[in-house]
């Protein structure tokens, strides 16, 4: 079975800033144990730890820095008609586009990149799965 390992290192809370997506160490904590729950309720075998280090935070994911591992990916977002919700009206929006984050500060990050971090690790893991 493939097991996700997600490590938070955090030295301090992350800048004050009003545009933040997660203001503190904690919120991020809480961010990253609900998605661990989620992989585990899909049987997922995933952890979550959460340690103090010097140093810019950081997300890694099975050891690997989440820029690293979404550096050499293509996100694409669902056009309109490739969604599944035809013949409703759009929702708008006001605020960040979801791709824009600050790479400097892990706490910004969206959450739709997060989890294309995640599925990307667990691809390559069950890839290099021997059966």
């Amino acid at each position: 079975m493939a097991m996700i390992d997600i490590e938070y290192r955090h030295s301090s809370e992350p800048p004050e800033d009003e545009n933040l997506r997660r203001w503190s160490v904690e919120e991020m904590s809480e961010y990253l144990k609900g998605l661990v729950f989620e992989m585990q309720m899909s049987d997922i075998s995933s952890k979550f730890v959460s340690v103090e280090a010097e140093g810019q935070n950081s997300l890694f994911i099975n050891g690997k820095r989440v820029q690293d591992i979404l550096d050499g990916l293509e996100i694409k977002m669902l056009e309109t008609e490739e969604s599944c919700d035809h013949g409703k009206a759009n929702m708008i929006s006001f605020g960040r586009p979801t791709l824009d984050w600050n790479k400097d500060v892990i706490e910004d990050i969206p959450d739709v990149l997060v989890k294309n971090a995640i599925s990307k690790v667990y691809a390559d893991v069950l890839k290099n799965r021997i059966l």
